[in-house]
């Protein structure tokens, strides 16, 4: 089941479902016990245990410490199934409620356990078992965007008229599912120096998102992807036999799909772009280091080079209000969208990614764009206020582009708006959701979103690691 399905299938959850109103922050002495028990959890972390115990010892508000006990270990608890394969650690990860690993979810689902990897070995394998996972599904599909834990299994997108086959979930081109692995493996690379995850299978799936990226700049021809579904929803497919609206090959690269699994509208999709740039150096890196392929090393780096220069010619528009801004999409003819999408990569959270420091002019331009009315996106209600996207559709705020704003925000009173907003929008279950109204947050979509939750515990961390008076 895609995302969009069990939205439908589900409609919208209340809140009234998980907890009676005594539960609800500030009417009753204590909070209901929502984590799952211990023996039902899928994977226990001493380092994370340790970081939970001590931020519930520090943090005055009993609410933040009950919602990080509940959101951090999130993934670890609910999603994850570990193993051993052929003498190597084997991670499979759920987004939660949808049996499938998306190569961009499973990334970031595990991204805020970095950090912790050096004071738990156990947590280490397992977040090395991802990277070697998610090899074999580069290997299998360098397009698709989600995989089975069954390697033989046929899923119920199979008519989808691309290239399907078995073990893939869904084929939909996104060039940020390319670039999550890269990020995961670069980072596990630094803090821990193991080469063990990097042998020729990783090589040889570097080597085949440097092809698949150079593919998609479209410089000769459309290129070997295409993709159709038979749908009412115009976002779940592209147009033009499948390969969507022309773009001009201009040196960005065309991707398909947004973060979000809706269709792009102008294949140049700029946060995506920036992504691709600082994961086509990463792993220049270490194709250098670890391969010593330095041919390889070269390519990725030079064309890193290139799409950072048309961004710069194509991506950058003069708003009437707001200056220079980064558009969201563009075609290389002239066209642009603008407006932002709460999944990651965004517009907003390009300094998360490290694609750009917060202080870049133009960034901050469009910052104040993207968080402001002149944003078709964004959305200010009764129980908050945020940037949405198409996905779930109006009036629908994504925590994930809260604790976004929140990560990238220099600002004390922003940040701590943003955990005050996080902290009232959860609906009395003790967890984040995809998405709620932004009148009435017991009005929201997907009970059970890891990412979501994750994300949302590492917020919280960073903000009592550097400004822990933000949180009283």
């Amino acid at each position: 089941m895609n995302r969009r399905a069990f939205v439908q299938g589900t409609a919208l959850l209340t809140g009234g479902l998980f907890l009676g109103p005594a539960a609800f922050a500030g009417t009753a002495p204590a909070f209901a016990v929502v984590r799952p028990a211990a023996a039902k959890r899928r994977f226990r972390s001493r380092a994370v245990e340790a970081a939970i115990a001590e931020f519930k010892k520090k943090v005055k508000d009993p609410e933040l410490g009950w919602l990080f006990e509940n959101c951090f270990p999130s993934t670890l608890d609910t999603t994850v199934t570990y193993a051993v394969r052929e003498g190597r650690p084997d991670t499979y990860v759920i987004t939660g409620d949808i049996d499938a690993m998306w190569l961009r979810d499973s990334s970031a689902q595990v991204w805020p356990y970095l950090q912790f990897i050096g004071q738990d070995a156990e947590l280490r394998q397992l977040v090395a078992g991802v990277v070697n996972r998610q090899t074999r599904c580069v290997l299998k599909d360098p397009y698709a965007n989600a995989f089975y834990g069954d390697d033989t299994k046929v899923g119920e997108w199979k008519s989808d008229l691309t290239q399907m086959r078995p073990g893939v979930h869904e084929r939909k081109w996104e060039i940020d599912s390319l670039c999550y692995p890269i990020r995961l493996a670069y980072h596990y690379w630094k803090k821990t120096n193991d080469p063990a995850p990097f042998d020729a299978a990783w090589q040889q799936a570097i080597r085949t998102t440097l092809r698949t990226f150079r593919e998609q700049q479209r410089k000769d021809g459309p290129g070997p992807y295409k993709f159709q579904r038979q749908t009412t929803n115009s976002t779940d497919t592209q147009p033009m036999s499948g390969y969507g609206y022309p773009v001009r090959p201009v040196g960005l690269i065309a991707s398909s799909f947004r973060p979000s699994d809706d269709a792009t509208l102008y294949s140049f999709l700029v946060p995506s772009n920036f992504f691709a740039v600082v994961s086509l150096r990463q792993a220049s890196e270490m194709m250098a280091a670890l391969a010593k392929d330095s041919k390889t090393a070269g390519e990725l780096a030079a064309l890193a080079d290139e799409v950072e220069a048309a961004l710069h010619r194509h991506a950058v528009v003069s708003h009437p209000r707001h200056g220079n801004v980064y558009a969201y999409e563009v075609d290389g003819y002239g066209s642009q969208v603008l407006m932002d999408d709460a999944n990651v990569p965004s517009l907003l959270a390009l300094p998360y990614l490290g694609a750009l420091p917060a202080t870049d002019p133009t960034y901050q331009n469009t910052r104040k764009f993207l968080l402001s009315p002149d944003n078709p996106f964004f959305f200010k209600g009764r129980a908050a206020e945020g940037i949405g996207g198409p996905h779930v559709g109006q009036d629908m705020i994504w925590p994930i582009g809260i604790t976004v704003r929140g990560l990238t925000s220099t600002s004390d009173a922003e940040i701590r708006a943003c955990v005050q907003a996080l902290k009232t929008t959860h609906a009395g279950t003790g967890y984040m959701h995809e998405s709620f109204h932004k009148d009435d947050a017991t009005k929201f979509s997907r009970a059970w979103f890891a990412w979501a939750n994750t994300i949302f515990g590492e917020f919280l961390w960073k903000v009592y690691q550097e400004k822990p008076q933000l949180l009283a």
